[in-house]
């Protein structure tokens, strides 16, 4: 072995301990970012009226939203989704949506577990 092998095998080594610790420090400082936002949110709730006219225009926005990519899940699906055919994705979706509505007290759970079961089932019949 050369005084050249050497050098490169050691600085190879470097190299592989260095590559290593830069996942653990990405880590680091994500989590970091993540605490200290929350932290930052949790200090500051005790200051924001949950009644604002903002709060209620970002509520309406955030139910837009969840409504459009529910539309746009059922009518342009991607993927494994495009292959149910379409009135099976609207019989799934009319069938939770009356489990949400049949039970007030719970809805959401029953209701998305029914969605899911079903076109759990589709998929395993249809194969």
């Amino acid at each position: 072995m050369t005084i050249l092998d050497s050098l490169y095998q050691n600085l190879d080594t470097a190299f592989t301990f260095k590559q290593g610790w830069e996942e653990w420090l990405a880590l680091i400082a994500a989590s970091l970012g993540t605490y200290i936002c929350r932290a930052i949110g949790v200090k500051l709730s005790g200051q924001v009226n949950q009644d604002s006219e903002f709060f209620r225009w970002l509520s309406a926005v955030t139910y837009a939203m969840v409504a459009a990519l529910t539309i746009r899940l059922i009518f342009l699906p991607i993927g494994l989704l495009s292959t149910v055919p379409l009135y099976l994705r609207v019989l799934v979706c009319l069938l939770a949506l009356g489990v949400m509505i049949s039970n007030p007290s719970r809805r959401l759970v029953p209701a998305l577990l029914t969605g899911t079961l079903l076109m759990v089932t589709i998929g395993v019949v249809k194969e």
